[in-house]
């Protein structure tokens, strides 16, 4: 069947949306038309009632200082300051009445407004043409080219997600053997690797592998602070087991069999736990065993590392719409209130929309404007991300990001508080890789003016990433209970939510003195003077998984292998809590 293309609607009545053309997925056929009775519901991304140019003066004054000496917007002067219009959002009404939309949410603080129709409405309102894809790994609604809105409504409207169901990100953790029953990840298809690494079987594997105690003991955490009296958010996506199938129900979730097994055999009391819904989101265990590792990979090592703060996991549909939507559910969550978001899902930034990436940036700089760090994971593909055949390197997004703190992985060796050997995560295709290189499609943020960033693959001054690192590679892994059995999991992933809980124990001593959160790290992390104990510089290795793109190895200083390095918690807690 021939690709439908999306009706040209009549310049004088409507406005493309920029940055929102669509083309269908590698692979992905037209495989016929979507009942126009279906409903279905889309998040629409407003404008700030601020201009980009003073959103970048608060945050560049923010982290132009210590923590100590920070001011940042509660939620509510934010909501003030930088949230949505009145104005705008009724003009959005409108245009809901007018096309037999129904308002499920109008939020001044997130600067969103969720509107519910039948898919023939929706297609007439943003005049697009809705059509079903398969490929032998996904099947989803999807549209082609622009997304349009009604003149009127031209610069107000950001973005319109959820049109498009397709899957926008997968979880950057790799396990040691299969755990029985669980769906093995399915093959990425890429040209043959040069090297690989054959899979370690779980006896040998454990060997080197470590509890997340012992891994918070040789990056010298900080004793006496547990994180009570912060709350670290998790962001969690429903997945199908096989997204091939579009009857399979969407899954990931934890079990409080697991949590209170792992924990107890670590001696350490459960953590409070709260599984927020988000679009429609739940902790739906069992139904995507892999998805499911991510999920209880993040709650132990986040759990473990701050075992008395709480921890709040925001699960949603993945999909571009269910990606946003979670983020500022957690940024404005006036209710739990989170000092740092972790995020161990994501995808190459080449492989998203303009409008996509426009609003998962600004929802992480909202974060940063309250106070709260965003950790991500850098990805587990090394410098190629994709696996991709064009022979060119790519970086994770939202790792990206310029106000994310970006985490990379190290194969890491010790036993008590002493290091043996920190290089950088490289185990070839099957093994894995720690995420890393230079963007495309954000430009070098300053503080990495400093850092010798090369070029990105365009030739431009691009956004360095990853800007930290841990361990994540599963041959020397972090020992989790998943499915109520014993697992090693690595894969930065795992460095997310490790970076999340030292942050959490950082925030708790802010508190104790009277200061507000961390809030945005880099532009310190960035000024630490060299030779500083706070991050140790890993210099040997590269993250070229194949052998064949040979652009970014280990160095001194900061790499798009490692970043600026790995911690050393207490030396970074005495730094960020200087007065």
């Amino acid at each position: 069947m021939p690709k439908q293309q999306p009706p040209q609607p009549p310049r004088k009545n409507l406005a493309l949306v920029e940055g929102s053309h669509r083309d269908p997925m590698a692979g992905a056929k037209d495989v016929g038309a979507i009942n126009p009775k279906d409903e279905a519901e889309v998040t629409l991304r407003v404008r700030s009632r601020t201009n980009e140019a003073e959103l970048q003066q608060h945050l560049q004054l923010a982290a132009a200082k210590p923590p100590s000496e920070r001011t940042y917007l509660s939620r509510g002067e934010f909501t003030q300051s930088h949230g949505a219009s009145p104005d705008d959002l009724a003009k959005i009404d409108q245009f809901a009445h007018d096309h037999h939309l129904t308002v499920v949410e109008s939020s001044i603080p997130k600067r969103i407004v969720r509107l519910r129709g039948t898919l023939a409405d929706l297609q007439t309102a943003f005049g697009v043409t809705l059509r079903r894809y398969r490929s032998k790994q996904v099947a989803y609604r999807g549209r082609t080219g622009p997304v349009y809105v009604p003149k009127e409504l031209a610069g107000i409207v950001e973005g319109v997600f959820g049109l498009d169901d397709r899957p926008v990100a997968k979880p950057h953790y790799r396990r040691l053997g299969a755990l029985k029953g669980m769906a093995k990840t399915k093959a990425i298809p890429v040209r043959p690797a040069k090297k690989t690494v054959p899979r370690i079987a779980p006896k040998a594997a454990k060997d080197r592998s470590f509890s997340v105690l012992e891994i918070l003991k040789l990056y010298n955490f900080p004793a006496g602070l547990d994180g009570t009296g912060q709350t670290i958010a998790l962001l969690e996506l429903n997945t199908p087991a096989d997204s091939s199938q579009p009857s399979q129900k969407a899954g990931a979730g934890y079990t409080n069999s697991d949590l209170n097994a792992f924990f107890s055999k670590l001696k350490l009391k459960t953590p409070a736990v709260s599984p927020v819904s988000v679009d429609g989101g739940a902790n739906l265990p069992g139904l995507n065993p892999d998805a499911d590792g991510e999920v209880t990979l993040d709650i132990e090592v986040a759990g473990a590392a701050a075992p008395g703060a709480n921890i709040a996991v925001y699960f949603a549909p993945n999909t571009d719409k269910g990606f946003i939507d979670a983020i500022t559910a957690a940024v404005h969550d006036e209710v739990r209130k989170p000092t740092v978001l972790s995020i161990s899902w994501g995808g190459s930034e080449d492989s998203s929309t303009q409008q996509f990436l426009d609003g998962v940036n600004s929802a992480i700089s909202d974060a940063s404007l309250i106070g709260m760090t965003v950790c991500v994971a850098s990805g587990d593909s090394g410098s190629s991300d994709l696996g991709s055949s064009d022979g060119s390197p790519h970086v994770d997004f939202p790792a990206s990001s310029p106000y994310s703190l970006a985490c990379g992985g190290t194969a890491l060796t010790g036993k008590n508080s002493t290091i043996g050997s920190e290089v950088v995560w490289n185990e070839g295709r099957q093994g894995g890789a720690g995420g890393g290189g230079v963007s495309t499609k954000f430009s070098l943020p300053d503080y990495q003016k400093n850092a010798s960033v090369p070029k990105s693959p365009t030739g431009n001054a691009g956004r360095g990433v990853p800007d930290v690192a841990g361990d994540a590679d599963p041959q020397t892994g972090y020992q989790i209970v998943l499915a109520g059995k014993e697992l090693v999991i690595g894969g930065t992933s795992a460095v997310a939510p490790l970076w999340a809980g030292l942050i959490a124990l950082i925030n708790q001593q802010l508190a104790k003195n009277g200061s507000g959160p961390a809030g945005l790290l880099n532009t310190m992390l960035y000024q630490l003077p060299a030779g500083s104990k706070a991050l140790r510089d890993i210099t040997e290795g590269s993250n070229d998984i194949d052998g064949d793109l040979g652009v970014y190895s280990a160095g001194a200083g900061w790499d798009a292998c490692t970043g600026l390095g790995t911690p050393d918690g207490q030396a970074l807690l005495q730094v960020l809590t200087a007065k």
